[in-house]
């Protein structure tokens, strides 16, 4: 066959979203659903990515056994439900009850196949070898049809894209420096995290370190970290208490010798740690000052319990079409528009649950107070009009005093406006504040709190949707959607498994974590060698360290972006970040990719799309919201399972372009 009989896909990253691709690309053919009347173009496929295919970088299965995803087994995939008969895609789940489905795996693996239920919390290198199974079978299904000329995997990094008349060129480099091109016709980019340049703040604080002989760890993938610097005994400074504090937690703990014990003493205080003598003592601080609260307890992604009443697409939507007050056409505001809605779905599952778990509280009876509070609840939603919450506040204080009311922003800011006369008072407070998470997340759906987390994350799937259709609008997107909301919800409902609170605990009691405060001031003292952290919010001397973290990603900012191929593609006007509008009517760039249509077409400089230039993942951040979290099993393809249904889309695409 001539190589300008075929068509030429080049698939740039063989993670999650580049194996999707695959998937869905493989689903169109079997299922006979090609597009058009004309033939297909034999297809020739190459997938570019330095790392092995399926699990790509964050999914190396070659990591730290130590660390875990933070969604439960019965919520991720890379492809739809198998639903029955020999389909090459699987979830994760469906991977899991079959053993590995044939996957040869090791005897590491498989203990933790076995050891793992639908709400228990993989290894992330275990998902990783799902993955790479789903990437193999995909493959080896797809070289099968004669519609295929050729799937290969080319063990390089893409550092340069350009069009070549109607096709596109690719300069692509492997790990010993050699140049190659490909000649492509259609072009996906999956690429997934990729380093990016340090804020300013990061980058001042890498390059005073380094004149001054300090150690400074900049943002980064954990298993990319080099964990053997931080010498036994000595103080580190960790900043962040997100989800890659878990990770620093646990690889300078159980990574160094260490382990946890059972102490029987029930949630809170189930775990003691027997230290090895080799690990550091971590200083952690972040703008609320505590970590991320553990998820509930109950085997599902969104609690049965939970329902959303007020929130909808669809009263949205409606909202948005016939014209929301004081928006353009066809745009809501999530401040105006959704979060009343949503704020009433939080507190309505909030008291619901209180009043069944514990009706005592509720001295007038826990169904009238219901039926009072839905009276409030249900009244039309005058919008921009926020009167209901202090009828409902008034209604609480009058017949549920006991129950309290339930300041749902607080939650994510436990030590808020709260000033404490000493270090250990404040270590004394954030403890309290873990053992009761704990506590609350092993109460499962009997959990008032966490079940309100539950609404809110509900929430969240339903306001992905909104923002992906472009329901939000730009000054609403950045303000409301990605300074507010954005920060509330992670920090409440994207937390880690219960068992890393634990483990946290009793690294707490056993003196190894300690914590800064609130709003930390992170400095360096040139003449005295070392860093400092304080707070404002806690009495004591600034804790000092020649050692300071970043416990966080890279920033996914595509015009930070150190990618070559990224960089290159913004350099010579083949790309741009979008264009996002603020509140005073300025035009800002935003943190993705500025694309068109669906699938999203990469838009140049120019504001020209590409004919055949597809985007995925990551760098949509700037039309998708929640980018970095992986489809739901059995999902919507609208909401919870719209990254397949984008991969879906492109391999529609694909075919479309084959048939030309």
């Amino acid at each position: 066959m001539a190589h300008s009989e075929a068509h030429r896909v080049v698939v740039v990253g063989a993670g999650p979203r580049g194996t999707s691709v695959l998937e869905r690309l493989l689903a169109r053919l079997e299922n006979g659903d090609a597009p058009g009347d004309r033939p297909l173009r034999p297809l020739e496929v190459t997938v570019v990515d330095p790392r092995r295919p399926g699990p790509g970088h964050v999914w190396d299965t070659g990591q730290s056994r130590l660390y875990l995803m933070n969604t439960p087994a019965l919520f991720p995939t890379v492809a739809p439900p198998r639903g029955g008969g020999d389909a090459a895609g699987l979830t994760f789940d469906e991977w899991r009850i079959g053993g590995g489905d044939g996957a040869e795996l090791s005897p590491v693996e498989r203990t933790e196949l076995a050891a793992l239920g639908a709400g228990s919390f993989p290894q992330r290198a275990l998902y990783g070898r799902y993955l790479r199974h789903v990437h193999e079978r995909v493959v080896g299904r797809l070289e099968a049809l004669p519609s295929v000329a050729s799937v290969r995997h080319l063990r390089a990094e893409a550092v340069s894209l350009r069009r070549e008349d109607s096709s596109y060129v690719l300069e692509v480099r492997d790990a010993g420096g050699a140049v190659g091109h490909l000649g492509a016709d259609a072009v996906v980019l999956a690429v997934g995290h990729v380093p990016a340049r340090p804020n300013p703040r990061q980058e001042a604080a890498g390059a005073l370190a380094k004149s001054v002989g300090l150690h400074y760890q900049p943002p980064n993938i954990p298993a990319d970290v080099d964990w053997g610097v931080y010498p036994p005994g000595e103080p580190v400074l960790v900043r962040g208490l997100g989800l890659n504090f878990f990770d620093v937690m646990i690889q300078l703990s159980v990574g160094r010798g260490g382990e946890f014990v059972e102490t029987g003493e029930g949630p809170g205080r189930a775990l003691a740690y027997r230290a090895s003598g080799r690990e550091p003592v971590l200083f952690a601080a972040s703008r609320r000052g505590s970590p991320y609260r553990a998820k509930a307890c109950v085997d599902a992604f969104i609690p049965p319990s939970v329902e959303l009443v007020h929130l909808s697409f669809e009263a949205v939507h409606a909202l948005a079409a016939e014209g929301a007050p004081g928006e353009p056409a066809g745009k809501v505001a999530f401040g105006a528009h959704i979060w009343p809605l949503l704020h009433r779905d939080v507190l309505r599952t909030f008291y619901a649950t209180a009043a069944r778990v514990t009706p005592e509280l509720f001295p007038a009876g826990a169904g009238a107070f219901m039926a009072r509070l839905d009276e409030i609840l249900d009244a039309p939603h005058a919008y921009g009009q926020e009167v209901w919450r202090t009828l409902a506040r008034d209604l609480v204080e009058e017949l549920a005093p006991e129950a309290g009311w339930l300041d749902v922003p607080a939650l994510g800011h436990p030590f808020a406006e709260r000033g404490f006369a000493s270090a250990g008072e404040f270590r004394e407070a954030v403890l309290g504040y873990l053992e009761e998470d704990a506590r609350s997340s092993a109460r499962g759906e009997d959990d008032p709190v966490k079940m309100a987390i539950g609404a809110l994350n509900a929430g969240r799937m339903v306001v992905k949707r909104m923002a992906a259709e472009g329901l939000v609008d730009g000054p609403s997107w950045l303000e409301d959607l990605q300074r507010w909301f954005e920060p509330l919800v992670e920090g409440l409902a994207s937390g880690p498994p219960l068992q890393r609170i634990e483990e946290l605990a009793a690294l707490v009691r056993a003196g190894l974590v300690d914590f800064v405060g609130a709003d930390p001031v992170f400095a360096l003292d040139e003449e005295a060698g070392h860093f400092t952290a304080s707070s404002p919010w806690v009495a004591a001397p600034p804790v000092e360290s020649r050692h300071m973290l970043e416990a966080m990603m890279p920033a996914n900012r595509v015009a930070q972006s150190l990618s070559p191929l990224l960089v290159q593609l913004q350099e010579e006007g083949l790309a741009r970040p979008r264009p996002t509008r603020t509140a005073d009517g300025d035009d800002v760039p935003g943190a993705g990719f500025d694309v068109v249509g669906e699938p999203y077409r990469l838009v140049d400089a120019a504001g020209v799309p590409h004919r055949a230039v597809f985007v995925l993942g990551l760098q949509l951040s700037s039309v998708q919201w929640g980018t970095a979290i992986a489809a739901e099993a059995g999902g919507g393809w609208q909401d919870g399972a719209r990254t397949i249904a984008d991969a879906d889309a492109v391999a529609g695409e694909l075919l479309r372009l084959a048939g030309t």
